[in-house]
């Protein structure tokens, strides 16, 4: 968990996301619907985002799991977590930690090639737009409507020289 091995006894019920706020006391990864609809638990599991309330944490007994406090501190913040912050990304800051997180990988995606259902040319290297990171993030709902200043958060980085 974030770089720390860490030994749980668990419920083999126990979702991750309980795992993570009940247990390991990493609250920045919200519980929004508890039915993977909104994406305020994203994490990201071995370089992929996931839901946490839909998974099992027994299931990643091994996995390399980063939250959004694995990311960066206030001292130190991830890059991400900066352009949130200067684009103004959030607004009551509840879907905050899911959207970081998402954003993330999001990025990797794209520098990966990884197309998506938006994606035009499936031959040439994926394009950073609006549009390919709206449709990447649909997973991850903003209840405050700060859906212009998170693209333009993400955009910041995607444009940042590797």
């Amino acid at each position: 968990m974030n770089g720390v091995q860490h030994a749980l006894e668990l419920d083999t019920r126990t979702s991750l996301l309980d795992a993570l706020r009940e247990h390991l006391q990493l609250t920045g990864t919200k519980k929004g619907c508890d039915h993977g609809q909104c994406g305020a638990c994203t994490v990201i599991v071995d370089g992929r985002r996931i839901n946490a309330c839909l998974t099992l944490a027994v299931m990643h007994d091994g996995d390399s799991v980063t939250t959004v406090e694995g990311l960066g501190s206030p001292d130190d913040m991830h890059a991400m977590q900066a352009a949130f912050v200067k684009h103004d990304g959030y607004q009551c800051g509840y879907c905050t930690p899911g959207q970081i997180c998402s954003a993330v990988a999001v990025l990797d995606e794209i520098k990966a090639g990884i197309p998506s259902h938006v994606t035009q040319d499936l031959t040439a290297p994926v394009q950073v737009s609006e549009i390919e990171l709206r449709e990447r993030m649909s997973g991850n709902i903003c209840r405050c409507g700060a859906y212009s200043n998170i693209v333009e958060a993400i955009t910041e980085i995607a444009r940042r020289p590797a």
